[in-house]
């Protein structure tokens, strides 16, 4: 993300994306089809959201269903919706919506199905209560999509990097170096000065995106005014990280790319800031052999939430009925509690899992048996979550694209920062 996997990142530059996946073929144009009395149900996401073996348990209570997934990137798979609710044709049954894409589908609410008309009001004590919020409109009445999985960010870092730079390994000595960015960028520096041919991190965009999402407003008020130009948090957090690129601490990276996957299997950077879906594209880009090397400490700063969806339905399928029972199916306290224990790694929204003795007593042997039940679950009921302006997207964008200049040498943290600013104001306009 997300998310949740990965689900989750708002731009290639600014992390709110995911692995991208091939476009899987729909039945028809708008998802669905019929045929011997049978239909089948089109799932759009933009990650792996584990749901395979769930379609499974589906199609067995409900022998009269098939499901078929269609996965593309991130910004493709919510542009394409935009066209598609736009246009009334093309979209699946059931379509995953990132949170940082949220705002701008809450203005075309109508083009949704109302999930209370399909007794979704009955689960909102279910959910965590910021997450519940974030799927209504109109004072919750109106229920725009099943939350599926919250981002309770942590940081993952290599075991084995670490020891060389003569830095502590053990997770909690490690979480002990950095209570503050501040102190995040200075122990990079140490790591630097002895593994000099190592990068402290990924990608400035993957950092500042993760940073931001510690503040409850970040680009806009609650009002949804542009405060970006005027919020110091902003500027601090920009122009900290784009230093931190300036002095090399970057592996300059373009977030869920290839060259990025590469770069974790190759282990090119000592740390990454992790939300919980994040361990699960780790996992799959370093492969089996770096099993053991990677390990989870706490993020600076104390919390904060990366990513997050929810499960929406077009008003224009052709089964909406069955579309809301599977995206109820897909977010049940089962299902959320699978997806975790499974290989995406995706925290479950539901305050019941969360607190679920298995889901607090889960490890992750790929990341040295750390016990991400019990990280990212006080992560994800301790945290405040950061204000998503209707047009959040069209600003991020404009950030993650000055911090990339400052990785290429291009522009200096100060030249980076008019840049953003000007480019923000600009988008704001369309």
């Amino acid at each position: 993300m997300n998310s949740s996997r990965a689900r989750r990142a708002v731009s290639a530059a600014l992390g709110f994306a995911v692995l991208t996946s091939g476009l899987a073929a729909c039945s028809t144009g708008d998802g669905s089809s019929a045929s011997g009395g049978k239909i089948t149900l089109t799932v759009a996401t933009f990650s792996d959201f584990g749901y395979k073996p769930l379609y499974k348990d589906f199609e067995k209570t409900h022998p009269d269903v098939t499901i078929k997934e269609r996965v593309s990137q991130f910004d493709q798979h919510h542009n394409q919706l935009s066209t598609q609710l736009a246009s009334g044709s093309g979209a699946a049954d059931v379509v995953a919506v990132e949170e940082g894409y949220l705002p701008k589908f809450r203005e075309i609410k109508d083009r949704f199905v109302n999930l209370a008309d399909y007794s979704a009001a009955k689960r909102k004590a279910e959910y965590l209560p910021w997450k519940w919020a974030q799927g209504t409109t109109d004072d919750g009445s109106f229920v725009m999509g099943y939350g599926t999985d919250v981002g309770g960010l942590a940081i993952c870092y290599r075991k084995d990097l670490f020891g060389k730079a003569g830095l502590p390994t053990d997770r909690e000595e490690v979480s002990r170096l950095w209570p503050t960015w501040n102190d995040y960028f200075k122990t990079g520096d140490t790591f630097r000065a002895k593994v000099k041919d190592r990068a402290w991190f990924d990608s400035t965009g993957n950092v500042f995106t993760a940073m931001m999402n510690q503040v409850t407003y970040g680009f806009f008020d609650g009002d949804d005014r542009f405060i970006a130009d005027t919020n110091p948090d902003v500027s601090k957090f920009f122009k900290s990280t784009a230093q931190a690129a300036a002095d090399g601490q970057s592996a300059a990276l373009t977030p869920f790319s290839q060259q990025w996957n590469a770069g974790i299997k190759q282990g090119k950077m000592a740390t990454m800031t992790c939300p919980a879906w994040m361990t699960g594209l780790i996992q799959a880009a370093a492969g089996p052999e770096n099993k053991g090397k990677w390990d989870i400490a706490s993020v600076p700063g104390g919390g904060g939430n990366w990513g997050g969806s929810f499960l929406t339905v077009p008003k224009q399928g052709k089964h909406v009925k069955e579309a809301a029972e599977l995206a109820a199916f897909l977010t049940s306290a089962d299902s959320e509690k699978k997806i975790f224990q499974g290989p995406t790694g995706s925290l479950p929204s539901l305050q019941k899992v969360l607190s679920d003795p298995a889901v607090q007593g889960t490890k992750k042997q790929y990341f040295d048996g750390a016990p991400t039940g019990k990280i990212f679950a006080a992560s994800a009921t301790d945290l405040k979550p950061s204000y998503r302006g209707s047009k959040d997207q069209q600003v991020r964008i404009p950030f993650g694209n000055a911090l990339a200049l400052v990785e290429q040498g291009k522009a200096s943290p100060d030249q980076a920062w008019d840049k953003a600013l000007s480019e923000a104001r600009k988008n704001l306009k369309h």
